[in-house]
């Protein structure tokens, strides 16, 4: 017990034979209930997390694999199901310290919040090693990942250092939520949707013997369509249907100014193109929609960010 609180932590794993010992050992002593996830691993995996001997550990054997966002589900339901108040995914491959696990938690049990975060990049120096290129791309996918699950107070979107509480996870879709790499940008949309008060906690990167499989070139694309599609649903569920928010009303007028001002502007230079000029009302009817739409937009985005469950 933490403060009161049933602590589970959700160990997916594929392939974790060498680590998965490591991970369940240097488990807290607060942590009730280590739910391990064997993803239909090629390898001794579930027989080393057995072997350890520990009475908190139960295994999930998946027959099939279901990707890292498949096995936390999973676990997050098991968890749920043998009582547990909070969850905390830790990855089979002990790359998350169980040191700052008090860190996550505390916000929790403390201050009402629902949903935790690490976050690598709070310190100055947390881009100094990394690649330009890598650099912009987490800035970009973190800033997508705002706008798309209205979380403006969140980075570090693809941490998958995570604590969330029974009451967060009961008002999930869960079997909605992605199951691939994805799968951490997908749950903040869901839990925005839920309204879950979410923070980001200062967390260092330890990174040791662990290989990633993921493949940027092949994850890149599903993401960004995830995001895509994500930000759509979560107007439409949350702005629209719910309450039909200043939100939805701002943004869908904004929207419907910007595209008739705009195809108003592309007909009438098609039409005036050579000798005609176009009139002065041509010409206001095309700026007008566009720049009241484009201050709408604005004002969307203000509300959105104000209405930030945080």
């Amino acid at each position: 017990m933490y403060k009161g609180q049933k602590v589970a932590a959700v160990v997916p794993a594929y392939n974790e034979s060498r680590l998965i010992g490591k991970t369940i050992t240097t488990m807290p002593d607060f942590v009730d209930l280590i739910v391990v996830i064997n993803d239909c691993s090629t390898d001794d995996t579930s027989e080393r997390a057995r072997a350890v001997g520990d009475p908190r550990v139960v295994v999930i054997d998946h027959v099939k694999n279901t990707g890292v966002g498949g096995s936390i589900m999973d676990g997050h339901e098991r968890a749920l199901a043998l009582g547990a108040d909070i969850n905390v995914v830790m990855a089979g491959d002990a790359q998350m310290d169980p040191a700052y696990l008090p860190a996550l938690l505390d916000p929790i049990c403390d201050d009402g919040y629902e949903f935790t975060k690490a976050n690598r990049f709070f310190s100055r120096t947390s881009f100094a090693d990394m690649p330009a290129v890598r650099m912009l791309g987490s800035v970009a996918l973190s800033f997508a990942t705002k706008v798309a699950s209205g979380y403006w107070n969140l980075f570090d979107p693809q941490n998958g250092y995570t604590a969330v509480s029974r009451s967060a996870l009961l008002r999930l879709n869960v079997a909605a939520v992605a199951r691939g790499y994805e799968f951490e940008n997908d749950l903040l949309i869901w839990l925005n949707i839920a309204n879950a008060r979410a923070k980001d906690v200062p967390i260092p990167a330890s990174y040791g013997e662990e290989v990633s499989t993921m493949r940027i070139h092949r994850v890149a694309p599903r993401i960004a369509s995830l995001l895509f599609r994500g930000f759509w649903r979560r107007m439409l569920l949350k702005h629209v249907l719910a309450s039909f928010s200043a939100v939805a009303l701002l943004f869908f007028t904004g929207l419907f100014l910007i595209l008739f001002g705009g195809g108003w502007g592309i007909w009438v230079l098609a039409e005036t193109l050579g000798p005609p000029v176009a009139t002065t009302g041509s010409v206001l009817l095309c700026v007008g929609p566009l720049l009241t739409g484009i201050h709408m937009l604005i004002s969307a985005l203000t509300l959105d960010i104000q209405s930030t469950p945080d």
